[in-house]
C-alpha cells in the first residue's frame, strides 16, 4: 500500500465509486441508448465525466500529464473533496494560517474538522515556529496554505512552502487562485517531488471565467485518481468546459488582460500611497490590495453611498478594506472617491 492510500480515510478507500455510462462506454458510436438521456435536443447528452480535453490543454500548458489534472466545480468543490477524502469527521483536524480564504474554516465547520488557525507574521508570512509542534501530529491530516495570500494580497515565502511540504506528515494544499498576477514560480513544478502536495487554481481570476465554475488541481496521479473516484459523475457541465478551453486558446487576450490589470495594480499602488486616509497600504501580488484606513466601517458606508461596492475586512483585520483591481474607469472613479472622503 501506498503512502498515499495510506493517508485516505478508510471509509473512502473501501467504498465502489460511482461508474456513469460516459466512462463506461468511450466509443464513438452514434446511437446512444445507455445514460437514459433526452434524444432531443441540443444540450441533451451528458458531458465527458473526465473533462478529457480540458485537461490536455492544461497539461499542455503547465508541462505535465493529464493524468496529474483535476477539474471541479470551483476550486471550492476541490477543497471539500479534499477535507472528505483526507479528513475523519468529529476525528482529525486540518490547519490554515490565518488571515486567510475564509471558506476553508466553512468546509471544515460542514466536514465536521476542527480547523487549526495559526496567525501569518506582522509580514503575513506562515512562521515555522507555530507549525513546528503540528508536524508530525497524526490527528493533523490537512494543511492549507494560501498564496498569493487573500486577503492580505502577498505571496508566502517560498522556500519556507517547500519546507513545510517537506516536513508535514500529512496533505498540503497550496491554494493558487492567484498566480497569474505574481511574480513568484508556480509550484505545480514541484507535484512529482511531493506525493503529498496539491496545487489549486480557478479560472475565475486571472482567466475571467467567474461565472463558468471552473477549478483546477495539479497532483500525483495516484492522488489525482482518489479525487476522481469521490467527485459527481457530471460535476463541470459542457458549456463549462467549452468555455475554459476556449479562454485557454485566446493566450493573447488573457496577456492583454493581464497586463492591463498589472498596469492599473501600479497605477493604483501610487494613488493609494498619496492618500491621507490611508494608513497603510500592503504589497500585492493579486488582482486586489489591502489598505488600512482609520474606520474601515465608516469609509466603506461611504463607498457604498456612492455605489462603489469594495469589501470591507474589518473583522479580519482590524480597519482594513480589500480593494479589488477594477478597469482604468472603476479605479480613477474610486480615486477620486477616496479624495473627496472627509472622515
Amino acid at each position: 500500500m501506498s503512502n498515499i492510500s495510506i493517508k485516505i480515510r478508510p471509509s473512502i478507500a473501501n467504498l465502489k465509486p460511482y461508474s456513469s455510462a460516459k466512462e463506461e462506454y468511450t466509443g464513438t458510436n452514434s446511437v446512444f441508448l445507455d445514460a437514459n438521456e433526452n434524444p432531443f435536443g441540443t444540450l441533451n447528452r451528458y458531458p465527458d465525466p473526465l473533462q478529457k480535453d480540458l485537461k490536455a490543454i492544461l497539461a499542455q500548458q503547465n508541462n505535465t500529464s493529464s493524468n496529474n489534472v483535476f477539474i471541479g466545480n470551483g476550486s471550492d468543490e476541490i477543497l471539500d473533496l479534499v477535507f472528505r477524502l483526507f479528513c475523519e469527521p468529529g476525528n482529525d483536524q486540518a490547519i490554515t494560517f490565518s488571515p486567510t480564504y475564509g471558506m476553508y474554516q466553512v468546509l471544515a465547520d460542514i466536514n465536521n474538522i476542527n480547523l487549526i488557525n495559526l496567525p501569518l507574521d506582522e509580514t503575513f508570512n506562515p512562521n515555522p515556529n507555530q507549525i513546528a509542534p503540528y508536524l508530525d501530529d497524526s490527528s493533523c491530516k490537512l494543511l492549507l496554505l494560501c498564496s498569493p495570500n487573500n486577503p492580505s494580497g502577498n505571496d508566502f515565502d517560498r522556500e519556507k512552502m517547500i519546507d513545510i511540504i517537506k516536513d508535514f506528515s500529512g496533505i498540503v494544499l497550496v491554494d493558487e487562485a492567484y498566480i497569474e498576477f505574481s511574480e513568484q514560480e508556480s509550484l505545480v513544478n514541484l507535484i512529482d517531488q511531493f506525493p503529498n502536495l496539491i496545487v489549486s487554481r480557478t479560472m475565475s481570476k486571472a482567466w475571467g471565467l467567474a461565472a463558468a465554475r471552473i477549478g483546477i488541481a495539479f497532483a500525483n496521479e495516484e492522488l489525482i485518481a482518489w479525487m476522481n473516484r469521490i467527485k459527481p459523475p457530471y460535476n463541470v457541465s459542457l458549456l463549462n468546459q467549452e468555455a475554459a478551453i476556449d479562454a485557454l486558446m485566446n493566450t493573447n487576450l488573457f496577456d492583454a488582460n493581464l497586463k492591463a490589470i498589472s498596469l492599473e495594480r501600479t497605477i493604483l499602488f501610487k494613488e493609494l500611497d498619496a492618500l491621507e486616509i490611508v494608513n497603510k497600504r500592503y504589497p500585492s501580488a493579486s488582482n486586489f490590495i489591502l489598505i488600512e484606513v482609520p474606520d474601515a466601517n465608516k469609509l466603506y458606508e461611504y463607498l457604498i453611498g456612492l455605489n462603489i461596492v469594495v469589501r470591507n475586512r474589518n473583522t479580519l483585520v482590524s480597519n482594513c478594506l480589500r480593494i479589488s483591481i477594477g478597469t482604468k474607469e472603476e479605479n480613477e472613479t474610486l480615486i477620486t472617491a477616496l479624495k473627496n472622503y472627509k472622515s
